[in-house]
Order: C-alpha cells, then structure tokens, then sequence
C-alpha cells in the first residue's frame, strides 16, 4: 500500500497525518467532503436554532418533543421504502435532488421567522418534510460513498472522515448559531443554513468519471423491498451488526434527551453546565472518528464493534452515578468515543461486505436502525425518568448496551467465518485456502 500511496500524485504516504486523511486523494471525495462541511455546520445551526425557536414560542417541554418526534418518525418509517429507490435510481442525482429539497425546507423556515408568521405547526409540518427528505437523502448518500472511493482500502477511511466532519460541525454549529440568536435571531441561522446547501449541489454538480452503478432486476417496489429485508434477515453478520445498532440507539443514545436534568438537578449547574456535558460528549466522539481514520485496514473492526459498545454502556453507568462535573465530563466523552466507534465501525463493515445492488435497501434499514430508532428511544428515556429519575434510567440503558456488547461479543466467532471468504475476494485478506466460492455466492446470504 505504501508504494502505491507514492505513486499517487497527491503523495499521499502511509503513516502520519497524511495517511489518515488519504481518502482525499480521491477528487470525487474531496469535492463531497469540502461542500458537506460547509452544509453540515449550517445544519447544526438550524437544529439549535429550531428549538430555541420552539421553546421561545411555546415555553412548552411537550412540544420540544413533539417537534422533535415529528422530524425523525418520517425516517423510520420511509427509510426502507427509500432504500428501493435508493437501488432503483441514479444515486448521484438522488442526492442532488435531496440536497435542494432540503435547501427550500431551510429558506421556508427563514422566510416565516424573517415575516413574523412562523407558528409552532410550521416547525412541525416542515420538520417533518425534513425527515422525509432524510430518509431518502441518509440511505442514499452512504450508499454513494462507494462510488466516490474507487480503491476499497480507502473506504474506512472515508466513512471515519464523514464522521469526523460531522462531529466537528456539531461542535461549530451550535456555538455560531448561539451567537447569532442572541445578536439577530433564529431566521439568520436558517438562512445561512439554506444558502449553505448550494456548496453540496455544487459539489455533486461538478463530480466526473463516476464509477457505474449497478442496479438490481426491476420487479415490483414490495417485491424489492420483500427481497432486501431477507437479505439482512438471512445473512447474519449484516443481521447482527444491524440489531446492535437499534438497540444501542434505541437504549443509549436518548440519553442526550436527559442531560438538561442531569445539569441541572443533579450537577447543580445551570446552562454552561449543560454546554459543557455536551461539548465533551462531542468531543469524544470526534476523537473516536479521528482514531478510525488512522486505521489501515477493515480488519478487526468486528473486534472494535464489541468493545466501542461496552465502553459507551459503561460510560453511561459511570455518568448516571456521578456527582462531580469533572468526572462527568470524564465519562461523557468515553460514552461520546463508544458511540461514535460503533456507529462508524459497523458502516464500513456493512459498507465492503454488502453488494452494489442492495446496498441502497441495506443503507435503509442503517438509517432506520441508527436514526429511525431515536424518536421511540427518547419517549422511553422521558417515560421512565418522570418514573424512576434520570439517574436510574441512564444506568438501566447503559446496563443494556453492555449486554448487546457482550452478546455481539459471543457472535464474533461465527460472523468473522461468514465474512473472511468474502475479504479474500475483495483482496483485503490474503487467500489462505483453495477452492473459494464463486463472487455470487459469497454475496449470498447462507440458510440458517
């Protein structure tokens, strides 16, 4: 790998900061990677602003809820059906396509606040096209990675700086958006989120020489979708890497929904305490997407699936028992590594091993697992601490995500003897034994 890192114009050498960000060699990438960026700051803006927005109109917990509720079930229920059409159509025109959609949701919001008319059933009606939009945009525009790293070895690498670009634009976002709102008000950050959508339709625009895009047998949208979901369901390793992402995210990450009470109540702080519980769980999680780039191989990351999930399960233990705020921050960002880790470990592993043709359904049911699952968690995490407390129900979820951990720990075994012929295939594992099944069949899930 390092000759051919040298050969390479770009003189992207092995080791070193170079090599972890080596999947910028590719233009394509580079190109996506430079106007998501941009996209993604003014996308936290806007998620802060709208519920400031929220909370300054209604004075109402409920409807932060709600509103947040109606954002994210549009996701979970139209994520595999997106998945079809994901496979069915033109990814790169797809993401287009989303990218304005969403561009015109953000400038909507804008326009109502800049006239005075906004109303707490806009927020909700527009959040909710907004989670239409991503449960076609998510599935997609994982599924369009591939194609923008041609050499598969970079394709951790890609998915681990798509990670850090998200979590450093969580962490800018929200500090420019407090300002702005302060100085001028919500409508500024969703205009500057809006305008900053065109430098992803530009980046998209200008993209060349895209790798085709394999595309399955056309038959009917439920036959389609009938045939994915058995997919996953039969071939065990996507099964269970998808089944430990739900449940993390269905008992892990609504922890987020509590951290008011816990600055609050239990910290005794106010909202630069808040602040600070977040920033370190967002630092923690950028620090873990920071230590997948520097990965050279999809190797092992089945290992660091098992582990990344006992730590986040065991830094949410830790955080509810806390008392202290430094001790919390400790924990918070050990929870925020764990979390992140596991979400981008088990992206690329889905990533290299599903096929081209059902990668759209696949990334459907990620999306629908990772985010689709956040609206039940997060009823759940209100329903049980306005019953046992805060604390109590952080260290019950965390105690659940310490046993997802060790029961996809006992599945390691089986699932890496499902998926080593297929890394033979690909070339990431050096062919041990004669006789390997066919391409078609390696990507045919097993009977069970």
């Amino acid at each position: 790998m390092t000759a051919q890192y040298e050969k390479d114009p770009g003189n992207w050498r092995s080791g070193g900061l170079v090599f972890a960000l080596r999947a910028l060699r590719h233009r394509n990438y580079r190109l996506y990677f430079s106007g998501q960026g941009i996209s993604l700051i003014g996308t936290w803006m806007t998620r802060v602003a709208t519920s400031w927005l929220v909370y300054r109109l209604t004075h109402s917990a409920l409807l932060l809820g709600i509103v947040s509720f109606a954002g994210q079930i549009p996701t979970f229920l139209f994520a595999p059906f997106a998945g079809v059409w994901v496979d069915r159509l033109n990814r790169h025109r797809v993401l287009i396509v989303t990218q304005i959609l969403a561009m015109l949701q953000s400038l909507a919001l804008a326009a109502l606040v800049f006239w005075n008319f906004i109303t707490v059933w806009h927020i909700i009606w527009l959040g909710a096209f907004q989670g239409l939009i991503n449960a076609f945009d998510m599935p997609a525009r994982q599924a369009f990675v591939v194609q923008m790293v041609e050499d598969k070895q970079d394709l951790g690498n890609a998915i681990a700086l798509n990670s850090s670009m998200v979590n450093l634009a969580r962490l800018i976002g929200p500090s420019i958006a407090g300002v702005l709102i302060a100085a001028v008000g919500e409508g500024y950050c969703f205009l500057i989120d809006g305008i900053s959508y065109i430098a992803v339709v530009v980046s998209l625009a200008v993209m060349r020489a895209l790798p085709p895009q394999s595309f399955p047998k056309k038959a009917g949208i439920f036959s389609e979708l009938k045939e994915g979901l058995q997919y996953v369901a039969r071939f065990a390793p996507v099964r269970t890497i998808l089944l430990l992402l739900a449940l993390v995210s269905l008992f892990g990450m609504p922890y987020t929904v509590l951290m008011p009470i816990f600055a609050a109540r239990v910290l005794k702080g106010g909202a630069h305490t808040l602040g600070f519980l977040m920033a370190a769980s967002g630092v923690g999680a950028l620090a873990g997407a920071v230590v997948l780039a520097a990965r050279k191989s999809v190797r092992g990351l089945g290992r660091m699936i098992a582990i990344s999930s006992a730590i986040f399960g065991a830094g949410l233990i830790g955080f509810s028992q806390s008392r202290v705020l430094w001790l919390s921050l400790v924990l918070l960002f050990a929870a925020g590594f764990g979390m992140m880790t596991q979400m981008a470990s088990s992206n690329t592993i889905l990533q290299t091993i599903v096929p081209d043709e059902r990668r759209g359904r696949v990334m459907g049911y990620y999306t629908m697992a990772f985010i689709g699952m956040a609206p039940f968690g997060s009823l759940l995490a209100g329903s049980l601490a306005n019953r046992i407390g805060a604390p109590v129900t952080v260290l019950a979820t965390g105690a659940i995500c310490l046993a997802a951990a060790a029961w996809f720990s006992s599945r390691l075994k089986l699932l890496r003897e499902l998926v080593r012929p297929i890394y033979i295939k690909l070339g990431i594992l050096p062919e041990v034994a004669q006789g390997l099944q066919t391409a078609s069949s390696l990507r045919t899930p097993p009977e069970e």
